[in-house]
């Protein structure tokens, strides 16, 4: 005999101890498996448990919402098609499915509600139904009101009116720090905002998990991490102060440094260096270029070698006598020639006649080329010549 539905309902809620929201009969299908099973849901708390059906009093699985990143409608909201979500957890995927699309579309609206702690728009639902969502937003909010943010460390006085203007494009500039000195800005600072550095961070985990920004307020700044935990990742923004002696590290305990770095530096000791800052990855070349060789220079043969070349004396040139004699000299009109005596005419005729055969002797010495006919021919020819020219000379004398 099957129990009542009030002792089954008892000791649920004996069982689980958490707070009933909604509960219905719906199929649920794993990524592992091909076919949807059918289950009676209940969402206690942001948990939803499975049972076998309605008189089971054991739950057969529970599903922890909590750990939900994404709710997927696969198919629009019509009145003769069943409604099929498809929920990503951290470690599961899974579909459900409600036949009934009113069933499927409050389904929807409690999940998201309890999950989101807000009221989902565009629901397509009823004002009663409206109404009994905000009941359990109230409800859900009460039993797990937020975690109070512990107080910020007292701000400096001359940051107290001061307003960052969301329209500047450049980062705040470096302050003096305590050595008077400009602060180095570390090279995982970007002037981006709170929801652009947490893109950056989910996008590229592997460039890193801290960046350094700018803060709302001027001349402050902020830092983002994105940390692993066993649930997921979280993310992280912290407020960093700055002041005339350095920076203030604004936790439930405020930490003082003297630079930026000295702030990334804290916070990667305290994270056990498990994180590290967020360098973005840099492009690199992947083809090499041969750039042409230069026209004078040959690729394939050496340069040839320059072989000097050897000095040898030139050879001199044949000379007629004519030409080793310089002209005689003609006497000016008007000027008195004195006459040769004729003693000393013979005696130059002598002379000039030996000086005429050392030459010749020299030129027979030089020239190696000649044969012995021409060398005959050209001696007698050069002292008839000679004979000539010492003849004229002489008459003319």
């Amino acid at each position: 005999m099957s129990l009542h539905p009030r002792v089954v309902h008892k000791r649920r809620a004996t069982i689980t101890d958490l707070p009933l929201y909604y509960s219905g009969h719906l199929l649920k299908k794993s990524t592992k498996e091909k076919d949807f099973k059918k289950y009676y849901g209940e969402l206690r708390g942001a948990t939803l448990f499975l049972y076998k059906d309605d008189t089971q009093d054991t739950y057969t699985e529970k599903l922890d919402l909590e750990q939900l990143t994404s709710m997927e409608l696969d198919s629009p909201f019509q009145r003769k098609s069943p409604t099929i979500f498809t929920l990503t957890l951290h470690t599961e995927e899974m579909q459900l499915k409600m036949d009934n699309p009113d069933t499927g579309e409050e389904w929807r609206g409690y999940i998201l509600t309890v999950i989101k702690k807000e009221i989902p728009s565009k629901l397509q639902l009823l004002p009663g139904q409206m109404l009994l969502l905000q009941e359990v937003l109230l409800q859900e909010k009460r039993r797990n009101p937020p975690t109070p943010q512990p107080p910020l460390p007292p701000r400096p006085s001359f940051l107290l009116s001061a307003s960052y203007s969301s329209s500047s494009s450049s980062p705040p500039p470096p302050k003096e720090g305590p050595d008077h000195t400009a602060t180095e800005i570390p090279a995982c600072f970007f002037n981006v905002s709170r929801q652009e550095a947490e893109r950056m961070l989910e996008a590229n985990p592997e460039c890193g998990g801290i960046i350094l920004r700018p803060s709302t307020l001027t001349n402050n700044y902020a830092l983002t991490l994105r940390q692993l935990t066993p649930s997921g990742p979280v993310m992280k923004n912290y407020r960093v102060t700055s002041t005339n002696s350095g920076f203030v590290i604004e936790l439930d305990i405020a930490v003082m440094v003297s630079s930026l770095n000295n702030v990334l530096k804290y916070f990667l000791e305290k994270t056990e260096y498990r994180l590290r800052p967020y360098m973005a990855s840099q492009p690199y070349d992947t083809r090499i270029d041969v750039s042409p060789a230069p026209k004078c220079i040959s690729i394939n043969s050496p340069a040839p070698k320059t072989v000097p070349k050897a000095q040898v004396a030139p050879m001199l040139r044949s000379q007629t006598k004519e030409e080793l004699l310089p002209p005689p000299a003609k006497p000016e009109e008007g000027e008195y020639v004195v006459p040769d005596d004729p003693d000393d005419q013979n005696l130059k005729q002598v002379q000039l006649d030996g000086e005429l055969r050392e030459v010749l002797k020299l030129q027979r010495e030089t020239i190696c080329t000649a044969t012995d006919n021409e060398e005959v021919t050209y001696e007698n020819q050069t002292t008839e010549k000679s004979h000539s020219s010492m003849v004229l000379w002489t008459a003319s004398v």
